[in-house]
């Protein structure tokens, strides 16, 4: 017997050896099929991040797996996106990874936020033993955390700019050494993944600004800027569809010169030119909130100004305030409302609040494009000209939240209603200029029969992608006017929204400017046509509904 002890204990050696041989072969694979990864995909972050984190994930054998992206890698830790996948019950991987703000899923950040300032990495082999561990939060989350390994992302430049987060093994063991090289070698080459992208994001950037530069040779080529009557544009009810996407810039052009704001703000013509054309490739390609609305709404202020003379009772600096305004009171929007916003916990609303939520990112949209080199069409304002001016374009563009409408009219109404409107106080004038924006904001109203149908209906097919994502994405009901499945509705719901926002409205200002009656005149006109279809439905929901129809119907069945 003592004979073959030495050999068993060679041959469980062996055994072991070969075993950790094995294990570190398929471990190395790993590492090979990431850098694989690496140079077949290197133009979206998320992509990238999937395929890392999965095969980590897979060989590391955990429940969970994220990696969370600083916002700002110069400021302190604040994360903005999280990447997630996790394993099912049957511990099978999920082929799917989850993109979210930080706060939506991970609620006990305390760990990864003390990896990414120290730069060091945490291993806890028992999480509710560990005191930088917050286990009641673990608990509102209700994923019971048992085991953590959290290491930090590093750019080409040695800064970090996010965390790669394992947890709980799935045989109930705690990360070992061994773990926790191997998920360090795995976040490298997820840091090289990210910083290639980023990289990649820069060089299209770089591409877009040659484009924009071309484009702005090419508005210079072309021939003299048509004169206002050539495009209509002052017009009340101008046709909002007339124009093609190039036309409306040259169009804006003329509206800045006619206006004399080239001349008297002493704007650089290639500056502006620059700036538009940035403003417009700043629109998202969304059914209704793009770059034509913004436009149509740049116009029918222009016209307003032009027409019923409020270009001589505004200042120089609110008419510019107001064009501008037009013009980037939806720079990105997302085709989604406030609502959803704050109900879908958007990282939108997290960073601005609920309040106001894309008003105020369009203004801060506004703003850094007017920061961008080349861009500030405001550089040869006076120092008080500029802060006044950047305060005005912010209550414009704000000014287009319906919430704070509502709370502004009653003010406008009583104070028109008792003849007691004063253009000479300033708290009037502020008043005036959101009504201003509302009823250019909303001017689809106001023109003629077909073309406010169809700027409708492109609202309402905007509004039924939001029901859709409420609904799919958020597991929630959508209210009538965000619901395809109640699109015969929309004639009562015209009707509704005339009645209680448009109406009272172009009432008020006809009552400060008669000139503005032919816009009054087009609202009652177009209310007229929803009435009648909305008529036409009752009668044919009535006719459905009778009992001739129903012994019809049965009889068709049958």
């Amino acid at each position: 017997m003592q004979m073959y002890l030495p050999f068993c204990g060679i041959a469980i050696s062996n055994a072991q050896l070969f075993a950790a041989s094995r294990k570190e072969y398929e471990r190395s694979r790993a590492l090979l099929e990431v850098v694989n990864d690496l140079f077949e995909e290197q133009t979206d972050l998320e992509k990238i991040v999937k395929k890392i984190m999965h095969r980590a994930q897979t060989l590391l054998k955990c429940e969970r797996c994220s990696v969370l992206l600083l916002e700002d890698i110069e400021s302190p830790v604040s994360f903005l996106l999280s990447f997630k996948c996790s394993a099912d019950a049957e511990n099978s991987f999920k082929e799917s990874m989850e993109k979210s703000s930080y706060s939506d899923w991970l609620i006990n950040n305390s760990i990864a936020e003390l990896v990414a300032s120290t730069g060091l990495p945490v291993n806890i082999s028992d999480a509710y033993q560990d005191p930088r561990f917050d286990a009641e939060a673990d608990q509102i989350s209700g994923f019971h955390i048992r085991s953590v390994l959290c290491v930090p992302i590093w750019n080409s430049n040695h800064q970090i700019i996010g965390v790669a987060q394992v947890l709980n093994r799935l045989d109930g063991k705690p990360f070992d050494d061994a773990d926790q090289r191997l998920f360090e070698a795995f976040v490298i080459f997820c840091g090289l993944g990210i910083n290639n992208t980023i990289m990649y994001d820069q060089v299209k950037k770089s591409w877009a600004k040659q484009s924009v530069a071309l484009d702005v040779s090419t508005v210079f080529m072309s021939a003299n800027i048509p004169l206002v009557s050539e495009l209509a544009i002052n017009d009340i009810h101008f046709d909002d569809f007339s124009l093609d996407v190039d036309a409306m810039i040259t169009a804006a052009l003329r509206m800045f010169m006619e206006l004399g704001m080239v001349q008297k703000f002493k704007i650089d013509y290639e500056t502006l030119c620059r700036w538009l054309l940035t403003v417009r490739k700043n629109y998202r390609m969304v059914l209704y909130h793009n770059w034509r609305h913004a436009f149509n709404v740049c116009q029918l202020m222009f016209a307003m100004l032009t027409t019923a003379g409020f270009q001589e009772i505004l200042t120089e600096v609110e008419i510019l305030a107001v064009i501008v305004g037009c013009l980037c009171h939806d720079l990105d929007h997302r085709g989604t409302n406030n609502a959803f916003q704050a109900k879908s916990g958007s990282a939108l609303a997290q960073l601005y609040g609920t309040s106001a939520t894309l008003e105020h990112h369009h203004f801060n949209h506004a703003v850094m494009i007017l920061q961008s080199e080349g861009h500030n069409i405001f550089a040869n304002l006076s120092s008080k000209e500029y802060s006044d001016l950047m305060q005005l374009l912010k209550q414009s563009i704000l000014a287009t939240d319906l919430t704070l409408y509502f709370e502004r009219r009653t003010e406008f109404f009583e104070l028109v209603s008792k003849g007691e409107y004063d253009w000479n106080i300033k708290n009037h004038r502020d008043v005036f200029r959101s009504m201003l924006m509302t009823a250019c904001d909303l001017g689809a109203v106001t023109k003629p029969w077909e073309i406010s149908r169809q700027v409708a209906e492109l609202v309402t097919s905007e509004f039924f992608e939001q029901g859709d994502r409420e609904r799919l994405e958020l597991k929630l009901t959508p209210s009538a006017i965000f619901d395809r499945n109640r699109k015969d509705e929309l004639p009562r719901l015209q009707l509704e929204w005339i009645d209680s926002i448009c109406m009272p409205l172009y009432q008020a200002l006809v009552k400060v400017n008669v000139k503005l009656k032919p816009m009054l005149d087009s609202v009652a006109a177009n209310r007229s046509k929803w009435e009648e279809l909305h008529q036409k439905r009752l009668l044919a929901s009535t006719a459905s509904s009778s009992p001739a129809s129903v012994m019809v119907a049965t009889e068709d069945r049958n």
